[in-house]
């Protein structure tokens, strides 16, 4: 049993905090808005992101930033990935020394191109950092359905440490050293799921979506391999079930926004119409610029990319796709 501090009291934070405490750990979940707080602490809901769904008993929030950090030393990420390094700057001061510091999020910071953990090590100065990632939707995960996920870290020890603290009787928690494959993969994934979503929106069937999920999951292997990471990690928990639960499912934010998306034509549309967070929106030019770094053709990733970018049309990204020459079907190759 540890004390955990979460930070961030939304949707995915409130989720996180839940399975953290009925593993049977003491948490304190962090957020800036005073009624939602308010709301965990007296009715033990948190309607504004989680509906009607009810929170352990034993689980406190504050908004007061320094008793977030005073409270424990292990401290679980789940801000939105663009506003991580501004977040962690000002919060370096607060941190406890030897702090393990546990990244829930997916994405590349767009300014930096840099993965999330990279950023949690730049600003904080440590390698006490790890990841979870994995198939989690976080409206099915709050129902307590039965789920995986995988924690990566630099060290195995680590690693076991934290998925030990996360693990449930709903929640089962598998362990990696390859952080790089598995952030790669957490990140990828919400691009995949667009280009899925376009897919349906435009009329498309299981077929189409066949297709671009696995040659999207080959792309994933592909720049992982070429970065260095295990290309087996894309097969895993992290990739090929992330990207499972992402294009599969109504409700993930990437296919629901790709669904409009391929529907209309216009981004302006899908942005009111979907109006949470879209991450593979943000990320889908970054993972395209790191493809390109190395020489690694992505035609998925940039067809995805293109289209946010207002370059093509849905139609057009995929008329283009289908043009592009086969040659032997490789799983990183």
């Amino acid at each position: 049993m540890s004390k955990i501090t979460v930070l961030g009291a939304g949707q995915w934070g409130s989720t996180m905090s839940q399975v953290l405490s009925d593993a049977g750990n003491h948490v304190l979940m962090w957020g800036r808005d005073q009624s939602v707080v308010d709301e965990i602490n007296q009715k033990h809901t948190n309607s504004k992101y989680l509906d009607r769904n009810i929170l352990p008993t034993g689980l406190r929030a504050t908004s007061d930033i320094d008793e977030a950090f005073n409270y424990s030393s292990i401290y679980v990420l789940a801000v939105p990935a663009q506003t991580l390094r501004e977040n962690l700057i000002l919060w370096k001061p607060k941190a406890a020394q030897n702090a393990l510091f546990i990244s829930t999020l997916k994405g590349i910071e767009l300014s930096t191109l840099q993965r999330m953990s990279q950023i949690i090590e730049d600003v904080m100065d440590t390698y006490n950092v790890a990841i979870i990632t994995g198939p989690n939707l976080a409206n099915e995960l709050i129902l307590r359905q039965p789920a995986g996920a995988v924690v990566a870290a630099h060290t195995m020890l680590n690693a076991e440490k934290i998925a030990k603290i996360f693990s449930t009787p709903y929640y089962r928690v598998y362990t990696s050293i390859d952080v790089l494959g598995c952030e790669f993969a957490g990140a990828i994934k919400s691009v995949i799921a667009l280009a899925v979503g376009m897919s349906i929106g435009m009329g498309f069937g299981e077929n189409t979506q066949a297709m671009v999920i696995t040659r999207g999951l080959n792309e994933v292997a592909r720049l992982s391999a070429a970065y260095g990471a295990d290309p087996l990690s894309a097969a895993g928990l992290a990739g090929m079930g992330d990207l499972v639960a992402s294009c599969g499912s109504a409700l993930s934010r990437n296919r629901t926004f790709g669904e409009v998306l391929g529907r209309t034509g216009s981004m302006d549309t899908a942005r009111q119409l979907v109006a949470k967070t879209v991450e593979g929106v943000a990320s889908s030019s970054a993972v395209l610029e790191i493809a390109q770094r190395i020489g690694i053709e992505v035609p998925v990733i940039e067809a995805v990319a293109d289209v946010c970018a207002g370059i093509l049309t849905p139609v057009q990204a995929f008329d283009r796709l289908m043009e592009i020459t086969t040659r032997s079907e490789n799983f990183i190759r």
